[in-house]
């Protein structure tokens, strides 16, 4: 009877330990709970959504800004994601607009479908997010591939929504030399390009970003590792079979038509040092071929011109948005 009474008294102990915790830990959480109904929900226009077009592709996409600022509407480069348009959203929404971008389909942190690596489905990708955030009077920006994007958005579903363009160092009217298009670049360039992307995808965009891209390869130019880096990390984030898929989308897509059917102010920016996209085959010959649309040259400037220059873009855009 002893021994049954020495172990009750400790179990009775424990007991009230236990007890005592339970109700700390009640207590804390009803306090956690009271702190959290206090502090007002995350702004939405903060953080990242999806949505799921009709092929069943999810797409991601930021919106940045009040809702009820213009809509201006970013399409991003090969192999990258929206991330590499920050300088320009927080730029713009903090002028009060409402800055949208998606990371392309196979890009990112969206899905990555075996097919449908093309322009088309990336156009179409891009009306969903407009049409599923229902915007109106958009100014459609898209650097490089993305440029790609906005020309064969407008060329396959008009420009009801659009207020204005706007052409980044894009790829546009044509990137492939053919006999209708000597200016191009030799196809041999981006089979070369698709051999690097099997035999080691990681190590050509660590090439491609520390070399032409931001202009690193130039004599006396300054790398920044952080950009090197950045642009590496966006690049790996996609699919491997989507980015090689891309190669060709973006090389081989003849825009000339897209172009013709751009009817709203356009913005065309281009740095005559574009090692990636040379200016005369891309950013002036779609001057030539769009109405109503403004040629800016930056001197020297890259293909990544959206980070070298930001402060210069950033200026140009809001004055071109403005206007």
């Amino acid at each position: 009877m002893e021994e049954q009474n020495k172990t009750a008294i400790p179990n009775t102990r424990r007991r009230k330990v236990l007890l005592g915790a339970a109700t700390v830990a009640a207590v804390a959480g009803v306090a956690v709970e009271a702190a959290a109904a206090q502090k007002p929900a995350p702004s939405k226009s903060a953080v990242g959504a999806t949505l799921t077009t009709r092929d069943g592709v999810e797409i991601y996409y930021k919106d940045w800004g009040p809702r009820n600022g213009q809509p201006i509407v970013f399409s991003h480069g090969w192999p990258l994601s929206s991330d590499s348009w920050e300088s320009q959203m927080i730029f713009l929404a903090s002028k009060g607009y409402r800055c949208i971008a998606h990371d392309r389909r196979g890009h990112g942190r969206s899905s990555q479908p075996w097919d449908g690596n093309d322009m088309d489905h990336y156009a179409d990708d891009l009306a969903a997010v407009i049409n599923h955030l229902d915007l109106k009077k958009a100014v459609l920006i898209g650097f490089s591939t993305g440029g790609g994007e906005v020309a064969r958005y407008i060329g396959r579903h008009g420009t009801s929504r659009v207020a204005k363009a706007g052409l980044i160092s894009a790829v546009p009217p044509l990137m492939v030399q053919t006999p209708n298009n000597p200016g191009g670049l030799p196809k041999k360039v981006f089979d070369d390009i698709r051999a690097a992307a099997l035999a080691d995808r990681s190590q050509l965009y660590l090439n491609i970003a520390s070399g032409p891209f931001f202009g690193f390869n130039r004599p006396g130019a300054k790398l920044s590792q952080g950009l090197v880096n950045s642009w590496w990390m966006q690049g790996m984030m996609g699919g491997h079979k989507n980015t090689y898929d891309s190669i060709a989308a973006f090389s081989e897509t003849d825009f000339t038509e897209d172009l013709k059917k751009i009817n709203v102010p356009t913005l065309i920016v281009h740095g005559d040092d574009d090692q990636i996209v040379p200016i005369d085959a891309s950013g002036r010959a779609s001057a030539k071929l769009v109405k109503n649309s403004k040629l800016i040259v930056y001197p020297g400037a890259p293909h990544g011109l959206t980070d070298t220059h930001k402060d210069k873009l950033n200026e140009d855009l809001l004055a071109f948005i403005q206007a």
